[in-house]
């Protein structure tokens, strides 16, 4: 580390909602700024209009929020190197100015050719690629002559910028996951740096945005290593390879079975969400998140950091704090990272647990009330939560293991309790529903005891009546302690569940 203040960033494209590498790379970007005791910043590289989907770039800044990860310096926090919008760092000129400039230099060039040229050749050459084997065909400023290539540019007709990649070159740098990275120019085509619109391509914009916003560190994922030959040449050509940010080219999140990288397919495959919040495509199709299956944002970032990243320790569970204390580049793995997500499930459950009730009672009331129950009293409500709250691994959990304390089962499953049931067993709730109307104490051990007295003077075993009783106040074999929900429900609901029951019965 030198002493520079750490400066780095996540530069997404406003093309669709953030999947879950892209959110790791966010988090890895973060995490290692505060320890470091940097910068985090958010630029958004929206050079490509043609791929440009409205929505997207809200999405990010939600995603983020809800993640606890906001930027520093962003288009909407400001900060001293705006804009913060590549489309609109266009009108500084530095994207020309640069570009223009590697022309001079004999680093890049102008090249002429239209699309249905490159279609063509395309056509004539398998593979095709724009590079120093097939450049000097094509219709450029390294093929045409000088005046012939000043008469192109003032007649206005339309040209890129192309890099000119050196012959039989090893460009290296040092990664910081994996050690120093070599590629031979040889085999790298002619990347565009700037297109006919007058935008940069991500190739230039990079370069040009991490040198004008002193970003010390650039955390991208492993896919982008086909590119850093060029990227590397760029800091070499215009700044200088001093000036370059250290690099990390993080594992890929891969497939369940390990596979291949975990695409948004698998997820709907699958069934399980690969975006942080639900993003609805153009056709109105939806991509699920982990924010509406209902994960704790806690939850979702504490999964992610593990995700090819540990702390060397047997801890799993920890708090953002935490993270931003123990984090390092250097236990970052090289290899991809398998996702699991029922390991996913089982840290949720862990930070529903591990947080306070009120932290996520809001949500909570958000899914009854989208599920028509109403919550009148709220110290009940936060109650029964405390006392459920270690049988759901979900948000959404709650509904089915807390919905019944604010509403009577909708559906009873009188199937369960069918088989074994008798004139005896019937008689013997009925006598129940007077006790508990007449019952003067309402604790669970009180009504615990009396019950368990009924039985044994009607002669019968409390265990052959504890399922019925269960399913006649929630409707299915699930839930708490039976006498602490007839306790919460109250005297005259529970007397009117049983009721209810015997008459399906």
């Amino acid at each position: 580390m030198n002493n520079k203040k750490v400066r780095v960033r996540f530069a997404p494209s406003p093309t669709g909602g953030l999947h879950l590498g892209g959110v790791r790379t966010v988090l890895f970007n973060y995490l290692f700024a505060k320890h470091h005791g940097g910068d985090f910043i958010l630029r958004i590289e929206d050079t490509d209009q043609t791929r440009f989907v409205e929505g997207a770039e809200e999405y990010i800044f939600n995603c983020l929020k809800w993640c606890g990860l906001e930027p520093d310096e962003s288009p909407l926090h400001g900060g001293p190197h705006v804009p913060y919008r590549q489309s609109e760092r266009k009108a500084l000129g530095l994207y020309e100015k640069y570009a223009k400039q590697l022309v001079a230099n004999g680093q890049a060039y102008y090249a002429f050719d239209t699309a249905e040229e490159l279609d063509a050749k395309r056509k004539e050459i398998n593979n095709f690629q724009y590079s120093q084997h097939t450049r000097n065909a094509m219709k450029n400023s390294l093929t045409l002559s000088g005046a012939e290539t000043q008469q192109l540019l003032d007649e206005g007709v339309p040209y890129v910028v192309r890099i000119k990649m050196p012959e039989n070159v090893d460009v290296k740098f040092n990664d910081m996951i994996r050690g120093e990275v070599s590629f031979n120019s040889s085999l790298c085509d002619d990347k565009v740096l700037l297109k006919a619109d007058g935008m940069p391509t991500y190739h230039l914009a990079v370069v040009v945005d991490d040198h004008d916003m002193e970003i010390t560190h650039a955390f991208r994922g492993e896919e982008w290593l086909p590119s850093a030959p060029v990227h590397v040449l760029l800091w070499q050509y215009l700044f200088g390879l001093d000036a370059m940010p250290q690099w990390a080219h993080l594992p890929l999140i891969l497939k369940p079975d390990g596979n291949g990288k975990l695409s948004k397919r698998d997820g709907d495959r699958l069934g399980f969400p690969v975006f942080a919040m639900d993003w609805q495509n153009a056709d109105g199709t939806v991509n699920a998140g982990f924010k509406e299956r209902g994960f704790l944002p806690e939850a979702f970032v504490n999964m992610l950091a593990m995700l090819g990243w540990n702390a060397g320790t047997e801890q799993e569970v920890f708090t953002m704090e935490e993270l931003v204390q123990q984090f390092s580049m250097e236990r970052v793995h090289k290899g991809g990272a398998k996702f699991d997500f029922e390991k996913a499930k089982w840290y949720n459950h862990e930070w529903i647990k591990k947080l306070e009730v009120g932290s996520w009672k809001p949500e909570v009331k958000k899914l009854f009330e989208e599920k028509g129950i109403v919550v009148m009293d709220d110290a009940k409500f936060e109650k029964v939560l405390e006392l459920v709250k270690d049988r759901c691994t979900l948000l959404n959990d709650f509904v089915q293991q807390a919905g019944f304390f604010f509403q009577s089962p909708t559906a009873i499953d009188t199937a369960s309790i069918k088989p074994k049931w008798d004139e005896k067993k019937q008689l013997f709730f009925v006598e129940a529903i007077r006790m508990f109307e007449q019952s003067s104490l309402w604790q669970a051990t009180d009504l615990e005891h009396s019950f368990k007295e009924l039985a044994a003077a009607n002669q019968l075993k409390p265990g052959e009546l504890m399922l019925p009783l269960r399913i006649m106040l929630v409707g299915g074999k699930f839930g708490p302690g039976v006498f602490e929900i007839a306790e919460l429900i109250g005297r005259e609901e529970t007397a009117k569940r049983i009721g209810y029951t015997l008459g399906l019965l």
